[in-house]
């Protein structure tokens, strides 16, 4: 199938590594011009000169936190200057600590905040001017599944992530008509760094090792497996291109069957 991604230009934020590198490596192979971000200006140029080996592709890299407030919108208008525009936006970031509620205070609430709802509000409502001049425009945010199904010591992301699925929803109702489509994937555990950050964190509280806790794991999915970040990066991939030109609106699991639920 052709995707009709030739030539269009992408901005994946949270892009250095996992999931978020996993897309950019993915659209650039693809025939897409994409900037990629992340807040470490090293592993962003290391990330962006990987992909470029890779693919032959038009790779940009850009560093700034997207937690901070005045990041998106700088962000957004050199990634339209380097890329003549903008027809795709993928907004990405890494998810807050993990812990009980009553570890965190305040401060670090609204930290994930910023982190997990704030810097999708930012990133789009920058993005706008630029999509509404595409023909192809496409919004996917990248969540997780836990805002269907909350994991255990996740509460910040378990919370503040359903916000961000809440303001998917809206803005694929709302940007419609406009040509602008909003989606969201929810994806389960993944190989890639930040779950194992996670099971390392389990087998801290658990007393057990980070194999165990992976296997345990990868054992509540259909599968028997996690997932991997191509497999993610495929899904990705096909719901911002023109081949998904009838799909607004969705949230999609991609988890292995881990998500018990039938809604």
């Amino acid at each position: 199938m052709d995707l009709q991604l030739k030539g269009k230009g992408a901005l994946v934020t949270g892009s250095s590594r996992g999931l978020g590198y996993a897309a950019a490596l993915a659209l650039a192979k693809e025939g897409c011009k994409v900037v990629i971000n992340s807040r470490d200006e090293a592993r962003i140029s290391a990330a962006a000169a990987k992909i470029s080996a890779e693919t032959g592709g038009h790779i940009l890299g850009l560093a700034g936190d997207v937690g901070d407030p005045g990041v998106p919108e700088r962000l957004m208008h050199e990634t339209a200057r380097l890329l003549g525009g903008l027809d795709i936006l993928i907004t990405n970031a890494g998810g807050p600590p993990s812990g009980a509620f009553e570890s965190f205070d305040e401060a670090a609430w609204q930290k994930a905040i910023d982190l997990s709802l704030m810097s999708h509000v930012r990133l789009i409502k920058a993005a706008l001017p630029y999509l509404r001049q595409s023909k192809a425009a496409s919004v996917l945010t990248i969540t997780s599944y836990s805002v269907k199904q909350p994991i255990p010591n996740l509460v910040l992301s378990n919370s503040i992530r359903a916000a961000t699925v809440g303001l998917t929803k809206s803005l694929a109702l709302e940007l419609g008509r406009e040509g602008i489509r909003v989606n969201s994937i929810l994806p389960g555990w993944t190989e890639t760094e930040r779950v194992f950050e996670l099971m390392t964190f389990r087998a801290g509280q658990n007393g057990t090792t980070v194999e165990a806790e992976i296997a345990k794991q990868s054992n509540d999915s259909p599968l028997g497996r996690m997932g991997t970040p191509e497999e993610f990066a495929n899904a990705a991939v096909f719901l911002v291109s023109p081949a998904a030109s009838y799909i607004t609106g969705v949230m999609l699991t991609v988890d292995g069957g881990m998500y018990k639920g039938t809604l």
